[in-house]
């Protein structure tokens, strides 16, 4: 009596690719059943937008003031409103990580094939995704607001490039402090201590030109800041494209350094369990 033999049939395996469009799709579900989120994501930036941008309208007058005579305080305060609402955002994407550990997903997709660079580029790419469409409210609302910008759908198509590496960038850090600690206390801690000071630490609300010394030197190394300068030049007409596009070179070359060390953190975490 002989033996069947048997054959074994193995599935193509599924790309990076395709992968991390179906987390992505994942990851957009789960956001879609907590809409509250991406609205309190919003609240605080209108009220900088809104607040602020009348409160201190005054300071373009302050000789010196980058803006210039022909920008008002709210058109110089909205792209760093909007880089705001994408740091805010991205930063708390090491949430879904958290989750994941708690319940045991996580461990369930290091143990399947799907691909590390899959689970961190779906959270990439959501919070990119969202960041953008929420930068358009903020520009929108700015408008109605009576702010005007030279640099019209180019400048707005550059400014959410800018607002998608920025994202990508906070996710990714984001994501590997999750790994790291795989505490959500934790992970909201090291989000404060660096959003705040890299906020200020650049020219969001004002141009560091007329703050000390040492603010507008730390502004230069700040991947905040270099996101702002984007947004500002796109929206302005791009009246120094050489500062637009070598600021979005130092962000893509940031964006993908954090990406290879969140990268490695998943190894972090695989040996730690």
């Amino acid at each position: 009596m002989s033996t069947p033999t048997s054959t074994t049939t193995s599935m193509p395996a599924t790309g990076t690719l395709t992968q991390t469009v179906l987390l992505t799709g994942r990851q957009a579900r789960q956001g879609m059943r907590i809409p509250v989120f991406m609205v309190m994501n919003l609240l605080q930036p209108m009220i900088w937008l809104l607040l602020f941008g009348q409160l201190f309208r005054s300071v373009i007058e302050i000789p010196g003031f980058a803006g210039g005579a022909d920008v008002t305080y709210l058109e110089y305060l909205t792209p760093g409103v909007v880089m705001m609402t994408a740091m805010g955002g991205a930063a708390w994407a090491g949430t879904t990580f958290v989750q994941d550990m708690d319940r045991g997903v996580m461990d369930r997709f290091l143990a399947s094939p799907t691909s590390r660079g899959a689970l961190l580029g779906a959270t990439m790419a959501w919070y990119a995704l969202l960041a953008c469409a929420q930068a358009l409210v903020v520009v929108g609302v700015a408008w109605v607001g009576g702010a005007r910008f030279p640099g019209g759908w180019p400048g707005i198509a550059v400014m959410l490039v800018a607002v998608a590496l920025l994202s990508c960038l906070f996710a990714a850090l984001s994501g590997a402090v999750a790994l790291l600690t795989r505490q959500q206390e934790a992970l909201i801690g090291v989000s404060q201590l660096l959003t705040i000071p890299l906020m200020f630490l650049s020219s969001a609300v004002m141009d560091p030109s007329l703050a000390p010394d040492w603010i507008a030197t730390a502004a230069r190394f700040n991947p905040f800041d270099w996101a702002v300068v984007v947004a500002r030049e796109a929206l302005q007409g791009f009246a120094d494209p050489g500062a637009v596009w070598l600021h979005l070179g130092l962000l893509a070359a940031a964006v993908a350094a954090m990406a290879g060390l969140a990268t490695l953190a998943f190894r972090a975490y695989r040996r730690a369990i």
